[in-house]
């Protein structure tokens, strides 16, 4: 019996509710979830014990804030970044401006490089999007080197990602149907389950921990309207709403998040699971 895989099935259950364009526009995606993803990104590359002076591959790029990061972590850091969405290849590169970064579209199942070419590779919350997540491993492991470290990190939609759940949940006691959408429902997101994905594609020393971050958006609106351009699951489905069912759910969400008035501060904590694993000698 051929095993079914969960994004797949995930995917399915958008087209089949017409939620489509789920990836499109970059500064949209920066808005809803680039510049809070990059609050990760000092916490994993600590954790995937990245050293000045490594080459490392960054896996689904995406707007760069990973590459950033790594550029900005050590002086003689090299960095490769990956991903197959043109426009946020070139997004990135325009942002970096590093002639010891070099960004280029890649499919993760399928990387254009040599064995062992990289001392760490890691992937900022992209490996539950990957269509073939077990063939995107057995490339990060072919490519990174022995003793190398592959990290990755996914948010916890379903406990920690308090942005997203708040959605979701009231989304649901809207419509009950709206469950199957919750993106508590996409792989790799519940405690040891990315764990098990590394330890089943060969790597070792396998550890798996939380990233955490406070993120504060300037008012209700600042939280919402980022929903309202499609981008991402909770994106699509906000946009696939009528005017009267995207109104009823924003003040759902509203009464939740900000009972003391919208055009307040909301905080809201964010959390993410990380997992790394080394590339066993021989």
């Amino acid at each position: 019996m051929t095993a079914i895989d969960p994004m797949q099935s995930f995917v399915r259950l958008l087209k089949a509710r017409n939620i489509s364009n789920m990836w499109t526009g970059v500064e949209a995606y920066e808005q809803l979830m680039g510049r809070w993803s990059r609050l990760l990104v000092p916490d994993l590359i600590d954790f995937a014990c990245v050293e000045n002076g490594h080459r490392v591959l960054d896996i689904g790029c995406g707007t760069g804030s990973l590459s950033q990061g790594l550029l900005e972590y050590g002086s003689e850091i090299e960095v490769v970044g990956v991903d197959s969405a043109t426009p946020f290849v070139e997004y990135a590169d325009a942002q970096l401006k590093n002639q010891r970064a070099i960004l280029q579209k890649a499919d993760a199942q399928d990387l254009p490089f040599p064995d062992d070419s990289f001392d760490r590779c890691l992937s900022l919350l992209v490996i539950n999007f990957i269509p073939n997540p077990q063939a995107a491993m057995r490339e990060m492991f072919r490519v990174t080197r022995p003793k190398g470290f592959v990290a990755a990190a996914v948010w916890d939609y379903g406990g920690g990602m308090e942005m997203l759940r708040s959605l979701w949940d009231m989304a649901v006691e809207l419509d009950p149907s709206a469950e199957t959408l919750h993106e508590r429902n996409m792989p790799y997101c519940h405690e040891g389950e990315l764990s098990e994905l590394w330890i089943e594609s060969g790597f070792v020393g396998v550890e798996e921990t939380t990233l955490d971050a406070t993120v504060t958006f300037d008012s209700f609106d600042d939280y919402w309207e980022p929903f309202l351009a499609g981008v991402g699951p909770s994106g699509a489905y906000v946009s696939s709403l009528t005017a009267e069912q995207q109104a009823k759910l924003r003040e759902q969400i509203r009464r939740n998040l900000a009972p003391a008035g919208e055009n307040l501060p909301i905080t809201t904590e964010v959390r993410a699971w990380a997992v790394r694993g080394s590339v066993p000698v021989g």
